[in-house]
């Protein structure tokens, strides 16, 4: 049985997918009972798509392949903090769990800035987990960033 580590490092290797492709360097799995539904990462630039974020990815993904748009159940695993965007996907669609890997201090819509996900005056409310491979999830991105900075002063030079 996978563990919420194991969910995790799959999520870091969609991450590590993205990076590559020059994305925002996020991943997200979505399981239940133990299984995976969906994996995806972040893939706004290769798409166009403002809204094409990991979680809503492996949202959609998901909800194809079991023919529902409820994820009743479900475990989201993303290795950052989801935005508000992301968050009302999650709860549209009903996930049972959210658990996630680095906050996300300037959009992050879960614990950070907002907690979309447990406010009691919605319908629905999700059980949250934070921290799980917080270093390694802040450490992509961090890189990432850092690498962009320094291609943008290069070029200004």
């Amino acid at each position: 049985m996978l563990t919420d580590i194991d969910f995790m490092n799959i999520a870091l290797q969609e991450a590590v997918v993205g990076y590559k492709q020059n994305e925002v360097p996020i991943g997200a799995v979505l399981a239940q009972e133990g299984q995976i539904l969906a994996q995806a990462h972040n893939a706004s630039l290769a798409s166009n798509d403002p809204s094409a974020h990991a979680e809503m990815l492996a949202i959609r993904k998901a909800c194809e392949k079991t023919g529902n748009y409820r994820l009743t159940g479900a475990s989201l695993y993303v290795t950052l903090e989801p935005c508000a965007m992301c968050a009302g996907a999650i709860l549209q669609a009903r996930l049972k769990r959210v658990i996630f890997g680095a906050r996300d201090p300037k959009a992050g819509a879960v614990v950070s800035l907002y907690s979309i996900l447990n406010d009691n005056r919605l319908n629905h409310q999700v059980d949250v987990s934070e921290g799980v491979l917080q270093e390694e999830c802040g450490e992509i991105l961090s890189r990432f960033f850092k690498e962009k900075r320094i291609r943008a002063d290069a070029a200004d030079k």
